[in-house]
């Protein structure tokens, strides 16, 4: 029982994530929620170890195939021709056995300048014991997530790229045979989705040695809004915009340190303060069209400038190679206690033999009892075709 009562706690979360945020009653008596309510979160889970090891740092960091994730912009800098790579990750096992991400990626070299590539991203919430009014068995239902993306990225001289990215998006969170609550039936969610992506790289010197300087940005799921319901109400998708930088340096023919720092902001309209009568007392309305909530996300915060600065989460992160071989890799996540509070430090490792190359991430969250608490993240990445032993990866 006390399973089934955790995975039911789980599913509801996320089913109904777009209304279960942080929510305050100010001293007259008016609502309002600090957290910003979006559907379809587990697009923006990090979904590969090297990264998830980094404080889920990925924007500027040399290029691999899961830039399709992070940045699809990087692409078009892989050495090899074809590259795969295939992540798993338990997750929320503090609470559940059987809730999972998988992350499958492929890219492939057109020429010199293009690189096309495609994930696969699939979120598995396991499986529900499903009971009538009395109690009777009726079979067993597994609600899941995916999205499917195809990217495109383009080399405009030796230093600069960009990229473009769209996808299409399924969200089976309930059986049709329950209710929404409201009187109308449960349906899957689609949507499609876009986004765009831009990365510089500068090679230079410093300290004497040979280094890279990066900076990369990218803007993802911008798409159509996503229903559980005819007629029922419409929950943006996770646009999201990243940014970040990152310096890597050759201290010598052995050894390799890079230092990034990203930089996160969901590009979704805060929710407004409203009276007990549904007013809005400060703040904007955030029943608006896809574009205007885009826009509108950097100035609709109830708490003006401030409040916005408090919606950008920062991950620090650092990894160490040694010979191209080995590597050892740390990070730190932040977010605003007000904007959901998450912050956790991360570690890993990378092992690389010939074409292949396999990784680990473990995060140790700050607060006590977190969900988050000792998720684990493992990849596999292989490469084929092109120069696989390059010192900059």
């Amino acid at each position: 029982m006390k399973f089934l009562y955790s995975k039911a706690i789980v599913l509801s979360i996320f089913i109904l994530l777009p209304s279960l945020v942080m929510s305050q009653t100010s001293s007259n008596g008016s609502n309002y929620s600090t957290a910003i309510p979006t559907a379809v979160p587990f697009l923006n889970i990090t979904p590969d170890s090297r990264s998830g090891a980094m404080g889920d740092a990925g924007v500027a960091i040399t290029p691999d195939v899961n830039a399709t994730y992070w940045n699809p912009s990087k692409l078009a800098y892989l050495e090899s021709n074809d590259n795969v790579s295939l992540s798993y990750s338990p997750w929320l096992r503090q609470l559940v056995p059987d809730i999972s991400l998988s992350y499958l990626s492929y890219a492939h070299k057109l020429d010199e300048r293009n690189t096309i590539g495609a994930s696969l991203r699939y979120f598995n919430y396991g499986s529900i014991q499903l009971t009538d009014e009395g109690q009777n068995n009726q079979g067993t239902y597994t609600p899941n997530e995916f999205s499917l993306n195809t990217s495109f990225a383009r080399k405009f001289g030796e230093s600069f790229s960009l990229g473009l990215t769209v996808g299409f998006i399924h969200s089976s969170l309930s059986n049709a045979a329950f209710a929404t609550g409201s009187g109308q039936q449960a349906k899957a969610g689609n949507a499609l989705a876009a986004g765009v992506s831009m990365y510089y790289n500068k090679p230079t010197q410093e300290f004497g040695s040979d280094a890279i300087f990066a900076f990369g940005a990218n803007i993802s799921n911008i798409g159509s809004k996503i229903s559980y319901s005819d007629g029922g109400p419409k929950y943006f998708l996770p646009a999201n915009l990243k940014i970040g930088v990152a310096n890597t340096i050759n201290l010598d023919d052995y050894n390799q340190i890079t230092l990034t720092v990203d930089l996160n902001k969901l590009l979704v309209p805060t929710p407004p303060i409203r009276d007990q009568n549904g007013n809005i007392i400060k703040g904007k309305d955030d029943n608006v069209s896809v574009p205007a909530g885009i826009f509108g996300s950097f100035s609709d915060a109830p708490g003006g400038f401030h409040e916005e600065l408090q919606e950008i989460s920062i991950s620090p992160g650092a990894e160490y190679w040694y010979n191209q071989l080995f590597a050892i890799r740390a990070g730190y996540f932040y977010q605003n206690a007000n904007k959901g509070g998450a912050h956790y430090l991360t570690a890993g490792i990378g092992l690389k033999y010939d074409a292949f190359r396999f990784d680990f991430s473990y995060l140790a969250a700050s607060q006590q009892n977190s969900p988050l608490a000792n998720t684990l993240r493992f990849t596999l990445s292989a490469s084929f075709g092109g120069d696989t032993n390059s010192k900059k990866r």
